[in-house]
């Protein structure tokens, strides 16, 4: 493994009953970057995150390599901001309780040492009178109270790799921004990796430095997030900008992709995305595009040259 990179995902394959749900993902994180990972519902993101971590779901089965494997370290090496913080919070301990519990699972210190390092991590995101807090339960923070609990309790033992799967979703503007700035924060704090799992590509282009486009279980398209957001190579990716309300011209009308996403157990020949692509040729019906290196970046599409730019047009000739 190259020393520039901290984490080295290869042909990171994750089934269930024998049907592939994540399909030879292949990455690199590095040491203090923010890596997002993005796509339509169904696309395998999540699992991928979860993976890293060892918390895939009962039934699930995996393949390919994950170096180093850090999920017997979890919550020392690499942690999870989950999306849902309620249900990641213990409702019959008290937060500084769960917190301390945190620090002394990884670290020999004594629990008077731990209170204090909780306690500490609770002022650190910004809780207020954060030794009185620290004996509250989880249903007596409100909502925004609880994201920052949850982002302490996984940066608490200042981990290598953050893991935040969705944590903006179903948040306000105000609240989502906040959320992404603490994350920031706590990542340049402890020197870790963020690996940002989202659906929100205005996200990406506020806080991300490489980006991973997946569709079907499959790479679609990879590279630094400025130059993919600028000049997108992949159809899919270049859709996905597309419909963003920041993207069209004043009075014309919001482009959407047609159809959904095919089932994990249903794909169509050739390429997965081909049904709902515009520019979609004969070959890309008959045979599935294999990742390739082109101008910088990871794409998995026959007709990447064809991307025009802005891809608005291409979407209003087809519809």
């Amino acid at each position: 493994m190259k020393s520039d990179v901290l984490l080295s995902v290869r042909d990171l394959r994750i089934a269930f009953d024998g049907v592939e749900a994540v399909r030879g993902v292949s990455f690199d994180v590095r040491p203090r970057e923010v890596f997002a990972v993005v796509g339509e519902s169904g696309a395998g993101k999540s699992l991928t995150a979860r993976a890293l971590l060892g918390m895939l779901p009962s039934g699930a089965t995996a393949s390919g390599t994950i170096r180093p494997d850090l999920s017997a370290q979890r919550g020392r090496r690499i942690a999870l901001v989950p999306q849902d913080a309620l249900s990641a919070l213990s409702p019959v301990h008290p937060v500084g309780d769960q917190l301390a519990a945190a620090v002394r699972s990884v670290a020999g210190v004594s629990r008077k040492e731990a209170r204090a390092r909780a306690v500490a991590a609770l002022d650190r995101v910004g809780i207020p009178d954060a030794a009185r807090k620290a004996r509250a339960f989880p249903h007596e923070y409100s909502g925004g109270m609880r994201q920052r609990a949850v982002i302490a309790m996984a940066t608490v033992n200042e981990p290598d790799v953050v893991v935040a799967d969705e944590p903006t979703t179903a948040l306000d503007e105000e609240h989502r921004d906040l959320v992404l700035r603490l994350l920031g924060e706590r990542r340049e704090a402890v020197g870790a990796a963020l690996v940002l799992v989202t659906h929100d590509m205005d996200v990406v282009r506020d806080h991300a430095d490489r980006v991973l486009v997946m569709y079907a279980g499959r790479v679609t398209e990879l590279g630094p997030a400025d130059e993919v957001l600028a000049r997108p190579r992949a159809p899919y990716t270049a859709g996905l900008l597309a419909s963003l309300p920041g993207n069209v011209p004043a009075g014309r009308h919001l482009p959407t992709l047609p159809g959904t996403p095919p089932a994990p157990g249903a794909l169509p020949p050739g390429c997965a995305f081909a049904p709902r692509c515009p520019l979609a040729a004969d070959a890309c019906h008959e045979t599935e595009p294999e990742p390739q290196q082109v101008e910088g970046r990871l794409i998995a599409c026959h007709r990447w040259a064809d991307v025009p730019h802005p891809f608005q047009e291409t979407q209003r000739a087809t519809s």
